[in-house]
C-alpha cells in the first residue's frame, strides 16, 4: 500500500492504535478527532517518533464541510491511498422504548451518515489515482443487536456493514477495495461512555477466548486488510472478536 491514509476518530481507542500501527510501517496518517484536542496531539506526537509524517485535524464526520476540510489537509501530504472509517460515538446503556430521537439521530449522523461521507470523498481521490483500499470499522453488536444496551448503535452499524458490500461492488472496477472490521469486546473507553467503564470484565466469560480484545489486536487486522497481502479481500467484514 502506498499513498496517505486518513483515518477518522483517531485520538483514542481503535483509531489512535491504527494510528501507530500504520505509523509503525512509515505509512503518512491524517488523523480526525472530534474534540480532544490534548488526547489528539499525543497520539500525533507518537507517531511522529516512528519517523513518519502525522497531521491531526478537528473534524465532526456528521458535518459534509468537516469531512471536505479534512480531506483537503489530506491532500497536502499526498495522494490518498487509504480511508479507514472508524469515527463513531455510543451513548448511555438503554432500552429501546426510551430511546428518543435526538439520541437516535446523533449516533446515526455520526456512524453513518459520517462513514458515507467519508467514503464518497475517499472514493473521489481513488478512483482519479487508480485504486485504494477502505477499511470500514464495524462492532460485533451488528449481529449481535446488544438488547438492553444500545440496540440504536448496533443498527448503526449494521448500515456499515450494509456499505461495506454494497460499495465495494461499485468501486471494484476502479481498482478500490472495500472491506471491514467488526471488534468484538474490546478494551477502550468507549464502554465507559456507555456508563460501564467494567463491561469487558462483566462479559469476556461470553468470549470462547476467555478474555477481552485490545485496541492493537482490532488495528492490525485493519493493516492486514489495507496491505497488498488482502488483495482479493473486497466486500467483507472479518470479526476480530475472540469467537463471539
Amino acid at each position: 500500500m502506498d499513498g496517505t491514509v486518513v483515518v477518522t476518530g483517531g485520538s483514542r481507542g481503535i483509531g489512535a492504535a491504527v494510528v501507530q500501527a500504520l505509523a509503525a510501517r512509515g505509512i503518512p496518517v491524517c488523523f480526525s478527532y472530534a474534540s480532544r484536542r490534548e488526547a489528539a496531539d499525543v497520539v500525533a506526537a507518537s507517531a511522529e517518533d516512528l519517523g513518519t509524517r502525522v497531521k491531526a485535524v478537528q473534524a465532526d464526520v456528521s458535518v459534509e464541510a468537516d469531512v471536505r476540510r479534512l480531506f483537503a489537509e489530506a491532500d497536502e501530504m499526498g495522494p490518498l491511498g487509504g480511508l479507514v472509517n472508524n469515527a463513531g460515538i455510543n451513548a448511555p446503556q438503554s432500552s429501546v422504548v426510551d430511546l428518543d430521537a435526538d439520541r437516535i439521530r446523533r449516533i446515526l449522523d455520526v456512524n453513518v451518515v459520517g462513514a458515507f461521507l467519508c467514503a464518497a470523498e475517499a472514493v473521489r481521490r481513488m478512483t482519479t489515482r487508480g485504486g485504494g483500499t477502505i477499511v470500514n470499522v464495524s462492532s460485533r453488536a451488528a449481529v449481535l443487536g446488544s438488547p438492553g444496551e444500545y440496540v440504536d448503535y448496533a443498527a448503526s452499524k449494521a448500515a456499515v456493514d450494509v456499505l461495506t458490500v454494497g460499495l465495494a461492488k461499485e468501486v471494484a472496477a476502479d481498482g478500490i477495495r472495500v472491506a471491514g472490521v467488526r471488534p468484538g469486546l474490546i478494551r477502550t473507553d468507549i464502554h465507559a461512555s456507555a456508563g460501564e467503564p467494567g463491561r469487558v470484565e462483566r462479559l469476556q466469560r461470553t468470549v470462547p477466548m476467555g478474555r477481552g480484545g485490545e485496541a492493537a489486536e482490532v488495528a492490525e487486522a485493519v493493516v492486514w486488510l489495507m496491505s497488498d497481502a488482502a488483495s482479493y479481500v473486497t466486500g467483507a467484514t472479518l470479526d476480530v472478536s475472540g469467537g463471539r
